[in-house]
Parts: C-alpha cells; structure tokens; sequence
C-alpha cells in the first residue's frame, strides 16, 4: 500500500491515502465519480473534517476543571450557564446533531471559571455520540471534579438522521437532562434549577 499523502490547497497536514480512498470509495457507491473536478479534493476535505469533528477523542473534557477558586466571598447559590451551542455527530448514522445547553450547579466550596463548563461540553460533543450519554457524561464529569452540592444539565438538540433521512420531521427537538445531588433529591431545588434553564 502506497504511503503517499496529498496535501490541500491550505497545505494542511497530510491524510492517509487509506482515509482518502474509503471516502473515494463512499462518493463511488453514492452514485458520482470522485474524478470529477468538484470532487477531486473532496476525499482529503472531509477527512480533515472529520478529524476536527472528533477531536474529543484527543483530549480529557476534565482537564478544564484542574484550575478551581476557593476565594468566591462565601457565595454558595446557584451557577448557571444556558444556552451554551454545540455540534456533534450521532454514532447511528453520523450525522450531524446541533442543539443548545444549560449546565449548573451548586458549589460546596469552589467554582471554577464559567468557560470551563462549555468546554466540558464540547470536549464530550466532539465525539461520535448520543445525547443521553453525552448529557450524562457533562454532568458525571462536574460532579466527580468540582464535588459541588448538586450538578444539573439539560441539553435540548436536533438530530440530522431524524430531520435528513428516515421520518425526515424537521423542526423536531430532542431533551434530555441529568441531575445529580441536590437538584435530583431536593424538590424545591429541582424545580428553582430547572426554571431558571427555562423548562
């Protein structure tokens, strides 16, 4: 098998010819002809993509946790981030899944800095997946790091294999969430935690 590497028009890193080929080998059997002009740089194109789809694979979405403050003036209530946007790919059909996120919780004794929870997110999103485990991943995380009193997270997102394929139903949103701690076991805070998210 030959070792060569086409690079793009940017002169990006190399892809593998054995990458190159299965996508030559996909456009074949969609029915075009991965000669053609428009498709000749194509095979490199979405491999490149699909690296940068996944490249939670390469990281540990914890990593963004290690740098927590204690000094937070004795603040102990809620932290909220909502609508934090996202793209990911389901592991069924790999297509594309875009949606939105609410991610909170309930600090014992430190915070960390509020960028820090979409990354999370994002470190689990880039990767192939479904949003029930991608929602149970984001809050396990935060909750096994940050040790906080209670994790909330709500992830509401459209699925391109249900919206571009099959039932094809546009328009149609998926929500899943996962509570940990206070917001699972205390009622009063359950409810104040999922109406701040705005369900």
């Amino acid at each position: 098998m030959s070792c060569d590497h086409d690079h793009d028009e940017d002169g990006k890193l190399p892809v593998p010819d054995h990458v190159q080929e299965a996508i030559r080998t996909l456009i074949r059997w969609s029915g075009d002809d991965p000669q053609r002009e428009g498709l000749l740089d194509t095979p490199a194109r979405v491999a490149r993509a699909w690296k940068e789809y996944c490249q939670g694979y390469g990281e540990d979405p914890a990593v963004h946790l290690s740098r927590q403050f204690e000094e937070v003036g004795g603040y102990d209530e809620l932290v909220l981030l909502k609508d934090i946007p996202f793209q990911s790919h389901c592991e069924h059909h790999m297509a594309p899944i875009t949606g939105k996120a609410a991610i909170a919780y309930m600090p014992r004794n430190r915070v960390v800095g509020i960028s820090k929870l979409a990354r999370v997110l994002h470190g689990y999103a880039r990767r192939l997946q479904i949003q029930e485990r991608l929602t149970a991943e984001v809050a396990q995380c935060i909750w096994d790091h940050l040790q906080p009193h209670g994790v909330a997270v709500v992830i509401e997102a459209q699925h391109g294999c249900m919206t571009g394929r099959g039932v094809r139903t546009p328009g149609v949103g998926m929500v899943t969430s996962r509570l940990l701690g206070c917001f699972l076991d205390d009622d009063r805070s359950r409810k104040e935690v999922l109406s701040l998210m705005g369900y």
